[in-house]
């Protein structure tokens, strides 16, 4: 006999799928669905009073423990200041200067500094943007074109997703339940695969069309004049000590010479100690630095209430079965499952941002995960797990570069200059998605890309 109660799963994830398209915030919307079907549970009898005091238990369940939430906003911390004190930008001149006579010196430049900077993808938009600023102005000072500067400066704001110490792996381990380390080395070849396509697009680009700067429009000569003693300060102070902090919180996480909250802390201080040596520690820098982890920070842990509110009820409606049974009644088999899965997240990737995808929907797909066998393929224990999520992580990256939806794209245009047209950068990042697709296509064909490098450091 039918019963209203098994439509709720359905209802709850239809709600979702039609509001989130509303422009309500996603934790509100969360928070909210949640709290409205516990309520309808209980309006039907099929859930008591009492249940919805398990929801701040299960909140404080979630954090408490836990070696992931802790190093967040301490990384956070870390990257926005390297940002707002303006290292970010003399990290910038400094590659600027190393590469700048080499064929698209400053595409190579902007690259590495997006790898630098991958503490500081902790939202897309906000990365991307940042990255707009601070290079894509000179860029086209240098003559580049704006669909390949538009290029550089979006695979660059994206490349800190899957770079570690990226926000966004710590994430996917704690989903996965996979050590930290291991992911981060997981991350590194496909990642390292990624930016070699990315430069030798760039400098063929460079050597075919080569930039010429608009008439009336020259760089500026910012380092005219200056001493050996003056240079080498100023790669010290721009160039080795951000990168050594950087290097040193992931080192310490990846040999595991301290816990990843640890690290976090460690990275902070040494954000902090930069912003001192450099002499731009100012209390309305350092109140400005603080304010902006603190909001980003709230965003990130918002969500993740939320999602635990949203959870409560739906997994108290049988709703993780429902999603199970749905996939499983498509017969796709292992591979198909895992390609059908993988093609909603990067479709979910178009319009929302990874926090949500992370917390909310992946979650959903783990038991059909855990379910697939692919040990032939990939390996035994956190093998298969290390390799799924490495394909998730380069997913996610890859649909917020596609157009017309991927929104990074969207963030990119709101920070640039007027002249970069929207067309200009649907343009430019065709050959870019091309890269990503490919190095899917090797991960997902040579798992070793994956597994090879945690297996030989931890095993």
């Amino acid at each position: 006999m039918f019963e209203f109660v098994e439509v709720l799963p359905y209802l709850m994830l239809a709600s979702l799928a039609i509001l989130i398209f509303t422009g309500l915030p996603v934790a509100i919307l969360l928070a909210g669905l949640g709290i409205a079907f516990s309520l309808i549970g209980i309006a039907l009898d099929e859930m008591q009073w009492i249940a919805l005091l398990n929801i701040p238990l299960r909140l404080y369940g979630s954090i408490n423990g836990s070696q992931i939430y802790p190093t967040v906003p301490m990384l956070l911390f870390m990257g926005m200041a390297l940002e707002k004190s303006g290292i970010a930008r003399d990290l910038l001149l400094c590659l600027q200067h190393l590469f700048g006579r080499m064929p698209a010196g400053m595409a190579i430049a902007v690259t590495l500094l997006g790898i630098l900077l991958a503490p500081t993808a902790g939202v897309v938009g906000a990365s991307v943007a940042t990255l707009a600023l601070i290079a894509l102005p000179t860029m086209l000072d240098q003559g580049y074109k704006p669909s390949l500067a538009s290029s550089v400066v979006a695979a660059a704001g994206t490349l800190g997703l899957i770079l570690p110490p990226a926000i966004m792996l710590f994430f996917l381990a704690g989903k996965l339940r996979t050590p930290i380390g291991h992911i981060f080395l997981a991350a590194l070849w496909p990642a390292g695969i990624l930016v070699v396509l990315y430069l030798t697009y760039y400098i063929i680009s460079a050597i075919i069309s080569p930039p010429v700067a608009p008439e009336g429009r020259t760089a500026r000569d910012w380092s005219r004049g200056w001493s050996a003693l003056q240079w080498f300060g100023f790669y010290i102070r721009g160039l080795v000590m951000p990168a050594g902090l950087i290097f040193l919180v992931l080192g310490s996480i990846i040999f595991a010479w301290a816990t990843p909250s640890q690290s976090g802390a460690v990275g902070a201080a040494g954000g902090l100690l930069l912003m001192l040596l450099n002499r731009r520690l100012t209390w309305p820098l350092f109140r400005e630095v603080i304010e902006g982890t603190a909001l980003m920070t709230a965003m990130v842990f918002f969500v993740v209430m939320a999602a635990n509110v949203f959870s409560y009820p739906f997994r108290f409606f049988s709703g993780d079965e429902v999603v199970s049974g749905m996939l499983q009644g498509l017969a796709f088999g292992d591979w198909g499952m895992l390609l059908t899965i993988i093609g909603i997240i990067f479709i979910l990737g178009f319009f929302i941002d990874w926090i949500e995808i992370t917390i909310i929907t992946l979650p959903l797909f783990l038991p059909v995960l855990a379910d697939l066998d692919f040990t032939d393929h990939a390996g035994e224990g956190t093998a298969t797990a290390l390799w799924m999520a490495t394909l998730i992580a380069l997913t996610l990256q890859t649909s917020f570069l596609t157009p017309p939806f991927g929104f990074a794209l969207f963030f990119l245009k709101g920070a640039a200059p007027p002249e970069v047209k929207i067309t200009d950068i649907y343009r430019g990042i065709i050959p870019v998605v091309g890269a990503q697709v490919f190095v899917i296509g090797l991960v997902m064909a040579f798992p070793l890309l994956a597994n090879w490098l945690p297996s030989q450091v931890f095993d």
